[in-house]
């Protein structure tokens, strides 16, 4: 009997410890421009939200050059002292024109209406981007433009704004560590004598992205994203002014699946929206946008066609 008992277990050796990896502080990554930390809740809770009917077509005259045509027919809001919603019908064409090539992307729109938009992106050096917007209307003092100056260091940025109307603005975030971005900016409205500071703190992992900024306006925005799976996000926001003392909180999804994108969000204003994207076919997408407005009442619909990449 002795000779079929197994012979006892050997002692189970203790798990040595992993030592913690050190982190190279003069190795960080380069941060995401300071006016984009919040571009994956952006993602999810601001979707191109329409009412009407919307058609796109882009024609690519070769690898660089293309032209674009685009139809909307729908509803425009117009102020008023009522707390009811006034809609007046509208529609309009839009005619565009794109040049991209790796260095220089041009973009340049002109609609029925009279208003001419154009932008301008510009690798002057492998560090140094310059962005350009501007638009010209015949309403009087509605036309507008900006320069951006941004600059990409090892482990951080920096970006420069000149605007019309004795418009300067200035920005700067860090790396601080490998998940940890900090930031700030100052600017100065010439036109309104008004300016202000701000500060901005961003913490992002493979799963999460979490934001927070504050600014002398009175501004405080907070916001969260988690991403769930590779095809499914959820995102949360929240929004307060202690100058006017509004606050606004939001929670938002964002699902991709193999032919569609979902987009919606719910927030505590009582208005609830979704932004479907459905690839019909190679260079076709029908599109969909909803929105409602369960206080104001305000119920919006809309659909469209994109033809071309």
């Amino acid at each position: 009997m002795a000779g079929i008992v197994p012979p006892p277990p050997p002692p189970a050796t203790p798990a040595t410890p992993k030592p913690d990896e050190k982190v190279d502080y003069f190795n960080l990554p380069c941060p995401i421009p300071y006016e984009e930390i919040h571009r994956e809740a952006l993602m999810s809770l601001k979707p191109e939200l329409f009412e009407g009917m919307r058609f796109d077509f882009t024609k690519g005259l070769n690898q660089k050059f293309s032209l674009s045509h685009s139809v909307f027919m729908g509803p425009t809001e117009i102020p008023s002292q009522s707390t009811e919603t006034i809609k007046i019908p509208t529609s309009h064409y839009e005619f565009g024109a794109n040049f991209i090539d790796p260095k220089l992307m041009l973009f340049g729109r002109i609609l029925t209406d009279g208003r001419l938009n154009a932008r301008v992106k510009c690798d002057l050096t492998e560090n140094l981007i310059l962005k350009a917007n501007a638009q010209l209307t015949s309403e009087p003092h509605m036309s507008h433009g900006m320069v951006n100056f941004d600059f990409k260091g090892s482990d951080y940025r920096t970006q420069l704004q000149l605007g019309n109307g004795a418009l300067f603005g200035a920005s700067y975030i860090q790396s601080v560590t490998p998940q940890l971005s900090l930031g700030g900016e100052v600017f100065w409205a010439g036109q309104h004598r008004k300016s202000g500071i701000g500060y901005a703190a961003r913490y992002n992992t493979d799963k999460m992205v979490a934001t927070g900024q504050v600014a002398s306006t009175g501004m405080v925005a907070l916001s969260y994203v988690q991403k769930v799976s590779e095809k499914v996000s959820l995102a949360s926001d929240f929004m307060y002014n202690y100058m006017s003392r509004d606050v606004t909180a939001s929670f938002g999804y964002d699902y991709i699946l193999r032919q569609c994108r979902l987009r919606g969000k719910f927030d505590s204003n009582g208005c609830a929206a979704a932004f479907l994207e459905e690839r019909l076919n190679m260079g076709l997408n029908f599109i969909l946008s909803a929105e409602i407005d369960h206080w104001k009442k305000d119920y919006k619909f809309g659909f469209g066609l994109t033809v071309g990449e």
